[in-house]
């Protein structure tokens, strides 16, 4: 299974060209777009949001990630293999969350090089014949040499908003596990109580909840947390006792 992460949106043929790549050299592959909306330019807050994202994905899928605003620049292409998955994408930050939580975690350079580069399309050219390979036949020997990772990844939460989605729920870098449900979250000049379900709220009432990706989550029954609150990405949150 090979899984889609990037900030491309689905507008434009960046997405339609990566699966023509992947369909092309692992054909028997499955394909998933998990997320075309990361935030946009934002390696550090995609990372949180990604590591979220990989709970319910097996050892031996491949992740595919692509936000990448310094394509072209001085950044290595890199392969992260972490508790038995593969993430390609670049060295930005973009995978450090999700091998600072792993287990084990294995990093590699891609050092090969296709016949033509672009200069501004790397998760078309470059990342995604090395998913392909990674989802069907190749090994990292093939394609790469072994490196040591990102001496400051790591796998602590970040305490701001990393996702807005469609609804205007803010996702937070915050794990909720290591949040008591007592706590009162600050954001925005306000103070927000837990509240399980979006039924416990009262109407337009704009409260914190755990996610189903396990993250914090900033929501409003029946109306837009985000534009309630006039939140963006990057809006710092506060823990504070209730």
């Amino acid at each position: 299974m090979i899984f889609l992460f990037t900030d491309f949106s689905l507008s434009g043929p960046y997405v339609g060209q990566m699966k023509a790549v992947l369909a092309r050299r692992a054909p028997g592959a499955g394909v998933i777009d998990l997320l075309h909306d990361a935030p946009a330019f934002n390696p550090r807050a995609s990372a949180h949001l990604l590591a979220a994202c990989v709970s319910q994905s097996a050892p031996g899928d491949v992740f595919l990630c692509v936000v990448d605003p310094g394509v072209g620049m001085v950044r290595r292409p890199v392969v992260l293999e972490a508790d038995g998955r593969w993430f390609v994408g670049p060295d930005n930050g973009l995978l450090d969350v999700v091998a600072g939580r792993a287990r084990s975690a294995q990093w590699w350079e891609i050092t090969w090089r296709p016949s033509e580069l672009s200069a501004s399309f790397h998760g078309r050219d470059l990342f995604a014949p090395v998913a392909a390979g990674l989802a069907s036949s190749t090994t990292p020997a093939d394609w790469g040499r072994p490196i040591d990772g990102p001496t400051d990844a790591q796998g602590d939460d970040w305490a701001a908003l990393v996702y807005v989605d469609g609804f205007g729920n803010a996702m937070t870098g915050l794990r909720a596990a290591g949040v008591a449900e007592r706590a009162t979250l600050q954001v925005a000049g306000r103070r927000l109580r837990y509240r399980r379900t979006f039924g416990e709220a009262a109407p337009g009432e704009v409260f914190w909840t755990a996610n189903s990706l396990g993250l914090v989550e900033l929501a409003a029954n029946g109306a837009s947390a985000a534009a309630t609150l006039g939140l963006t990405i990057g809006d710092p949150v506060v823990i504070a006792d209730g």
